[in-house]
C-alpha cells in the first residue's frame, strides 16, 4: 500500500464515490435505464461518503473517526450490493424492498390503483451491463476494495497521519 497522507486517501475515496454517483445518474437519466429500489439504496453510501469527506476537509477534525464511519458505510454498501447480486444470480429471493414504491404521496384508492399499474423494475432484472457485468457486480467489488483499503488505513492511522 502506498504511503500517502490520510487526505490523499480521502480524496481518492471522494473521487471514486463521485464517479460512481455520476455514472449511476448518467445511466439512469441519459441512457434511460430505470433502477430498481436496491439500486437506489446502493447509492446512499456513496452520497454519505461524499458528505463526510467534505465535512472532514472543512473541519479537519478527528479523521480517524471519519475513517471508521467510512468503514461502516462501505460495509453497509458491501452487504446491500452482495444481497442484490445474490438476487440477480438467483441465490436469494426478492424481498419486499424490491417492490415497495413511495406510498407517502398516495391519498386515495384511485391514486393507489394508478400506482399499482406503474411497472416497477425487478431487483433480479439487470437492465444495464458493462463488459457483461451488472452495476451491482461492480458495486460489490468497489465496496469490498474500499472496506479493505479503509481498514488498512484505520489500523495504520499513525503511520499515514500528516
Amino acid at each position: 500500500m502506498l504511503n500517502f497522507q490520510i487526505n490523499t486517501y480521502l480524496k481518492i475515496i471522494f473521487f471514486i464515490s463521485s464517479i460512481s454517483l455520476i455514472s449511476a445518474y448518467y445511466i439512469e437519466y441519459n441512457l434511460g435505464h430505470q433502477p430498481c429500489n436496491l439500486c437506489l439504496i446502493q447509492r446512499i453510501p456513496y452520497g454519505l461518503s461524499i458528505i463526510l469527506i467534505i465535512l472532514n476537509f472543512l473541519t479537519e477534525k478527528n479523521k480517524q473517526f471519519i475513517i471508521f464511519l467510512l468503514i461502516l458505510i462501505f460495509s453497509f454498501s458491501l452487504i446491500i450490493s452482495f444481497y442484490h447480486f445474490g438476487i440477480e444470480q438467483g441465490f436469494f429471493k426478492e424481498s419486499a424492498v424490491c417492490g415497495i414504491k413511495n406510498t407517502s404521496d398516495i391519498l386515495s384508492k384511485d391514486e393507489l390503483l394508478q400506482q399499482l399499474q406503474v411497472k416497477t423494475v425487478s431487483c433480479k432484472d439487470v437492465t444495464f451491463r458493462i463488459f457483461g457485468f451488472s452495476l451491482t457486480t461492480f458495486n460489490v467489488l468497489i465496496s469490498l476494495i474500499l472496506v479493505i483499503f479503509l481498514i488498512k488505513i484505520f489500523k495504520n492511522y499513525e503511520k499515514f497521519k500528516t
